[in-house]
């Protein structure tokens, strides 16, 4: 086989946080005056989160944005959340076949072990890879960079599975191969314009690719 490392993105890739993350924003925005409807929030789902608050209530507000919204998320939000269909028995397969899979979310490390843990699938993965707390360890590159250095992988043999740009764009700085899934929050028509080695429309397909 090419590939011998799996990356996974979380939201939108492994989970369906839509109705937790809008929550969160929203919760957060609330300390502002400011009221978006959920359709207005999807779009924040994938990038860091002082990124995404910075262009919402200004970059000299957005850390404390971040407080408000982990402040509901650690206690409600990452329980506000949906396995997509398919995703365990395609994990233990992948296992089972003797690929070493690890997650690379740009959400913080301790809320996706706990994510992972509530939907019993933590147990498939040889590195849980996340943003870190602080903020030191958030765009997506980092976090990638940092679970190669922990698996030690020849890079032409990882892939990074996720399903927004940001995946791709991220796989393609440190010079991995990327598959985009279309069943999250990135469209066909977005993740067509960044390097892929293919888009798939159900994660089940991912076995056929690697």
């Amino acid at each position: 086989m090419k590939y011998k490392v799996i990356l996974f993105d979380l939201d939108g890739t492994l989970t369906d946080p839509q109705e937790g993350i809008c929550n969160c924003i929203t919760h957060a925005l609330s300390y502002y005056g400011i009221s978006k409807p959920h359709s207005e929030l999807t779009q924040f789902i994938g990038p860091p989160l002082l990124k995404s608050f910075a262009g919402l209530v200004g970059e000299e507000n957005a850390a404390d944005a971040v407080k408000y919204y982990r402040e509901r998320f650690s206690v409600v939000g990452l329980y506000e959340n949906q396995i997509y269909p398919n995703v365990k028995e395609t994990l233990a397969l992948l296992k089972e076949k003797g690929y070493t899979l690890c997650t690379a979310s740009s959400k913080p490390q301790v809320f996706v072990e706990k994510i992972l843990h509530h939907f019993d699938i933590a147990q498939y993965f040889t590195v849980i890879g996340g943003a870190t707390l602080d903020g030191k360890i958030g765009e997506k590159e980092q976090v990638i960079e940092m679970v190669l250095n922990a698996v030690k992988a020849e890079k032409s043999s990882v892939v990074m599975v996720g399903d927004t740009r940001f995946d791709l764009i991220g796989a393609e700085k440190i010079g991995l191969d990327a598959i985009g899934v279309t069943y999250g929050f990135g469209t066909r028509e977005d993740l067509t314009q960044y390097p892929h080695i293919a888009l798939i429309d159900d994660i089940t397909e991912i076995t056929t690719i690697v």
